[in-house]
């Protein structure tokens, strides 16, 4: 009360002064944001879409509002006489996203003193885009952060090197694509920076070695979440654009990204009355549509958990079913499609399934 009565008490004039003082020193700075805003004008309108949808998703998503399908042991016994499809997850690296919100490998102490910097520089960069007229964004479709790159440079060198064994040498040929390999394979992406820069980067020597392959992006393969970094900021059909970190430190990834990826299953983002299940179903199908033996797909921890919940039968207790995948993870196994009825189902063998980077 004793502050509301001294401020009470300021002559009127004096505070009439001081709030024009503040708002002639705060005058350039807004006429600079209008300016700019005003001359990106496009991107402006482009940027409160993209606020504009966050909130949508937000409150509207039904994304993780899905049953997962019947107990997948059921069908078992099936799988000696259905056909298979091998399947490669490979985890993104870490994502400005993550780099802000979540740990990761950082102590949690660290994690929480440097949180609120962490926050502040986030809503920098994102100011920072906004105004230089940048079809770009830390938060929405959030890319790969500089630690991210790293990690998924560790995943193409791991590739490089070869196998340590004999035992290896299949595995490595159908990841890199080899001219001798027996199984065929096709690399896959989901629609979000992040999940294709993996796959560019990761699969760098791949993609040198095979001038005239492409990477599949598909939007069943879009993360399961209400958040805004899920949400894909490349407009339907088009080539995606390198973040300005990737503009930086990879210049030779915007080429790939404009010739070698296949855009035309690209629609745009996933539909607010989509969810994950409706998703991981269509990818089962899309799998099963390719004439490759061996499916290899760029993604998101809780769209490959969430997977391995609903096709790995009920009494599996696979640390993939508790655990997400960890950033350039890479993890393959066997999806079977078995007939039932009229229709069919799909089944994850879990005996099939290997760890060859990272884990979980």
């Amino acid at each position: 009360m004793a502050i509301i009565g001294t401020i009470m008490a300021v002559p009127a004039i004096f505070a009439f002064y001081c709030a024009w003082v503040v708002a002639m020193l705060l005058r350039p700075f807004f006429v600079f944001v209008l300016a700019c805003l005003l001359w990106n004008a496009p991107f402006t309108m482009l940027k409160m879409r993209m606020v504009a949808d966050t909130f949508l998703y937000m409150f509207l998503c039904k994304d993780k509002k899905f049953k997962n399908p019947s107990d997948r042991g059921a069908f078992l016994s099936s799988l000696p006489s259905s056909s298979k499809k091998t399947i490669v997850f490979v985890r993104h690296g870490e994502s400005c996203w993550n780099d802000t919100f979540n740990a990761g490998e950082r102590k949690k102490l660290d994690f929480i003193k440097g949180f609120i910097p962490g926050l502040i520089k986030s809503f920098y960069y994102e100011v920072y885009l906004a105004l230089s007229g940048k079809v770009d964004s830390w938060f929405y479709d959030s890319p790969l952060s500089h630690y991210g790159i790293s990690q998924i440079d560790a995943l193409a060198r791991y590739l490089s090197k070869g196998p340590s064994s004999s035992s290896e040498q299949e595995v490595f040929d159908l990841l890199n694509g080899s001219p001798g390999c027996p199984k065929t394979s096709v690399l896959c992406s989901s629609n979000l920076r992040r999940a294709l820069s993996t796959v560019c980067i990761g699969f760098r020597d791949r993609l040198a070695s095979n001038p005239d392959e492409k990477i599949v992006v598909h939007p069943s393969l879009q993360e399961i979440s209400r958040n805004p970094d899920t949400l894909s900021i490349t407009p339907p059909g088009q080539q995606v654009n390198a973040s300005w970190i990737e503009k930086a430190s990879l210049p030779q990834i915007q080429p790939i990204l404009t010739s070698r990826v296949d855009m035309t299953h690209h629609i745009g983002n996933k539909p607010l009355s989509s969810n994950g299940g409706t998703r991981m179903a269509s990818f089962c199908t899309f799998a099963f549509s390719r004439p490759e033996e061996c499916v290899i797909c760029g993604g998101h921890s809780l769209w490959f958990r969430s997977f391995f919940r609903a096709y790995l039968p009920e009494a599996s207790g696979h640390i993939s079913k508790k655990k997400k995948m960890v950033n350039g993870g890479t993890v393959m196994f066997d999806l079977y499609k078995v007939k039932n009825g009229g229709g069919w189902e799909y089944v994850i063998d879990e005996k099939t399934m290997k760890v060859v980077y990272g884990g979980f």
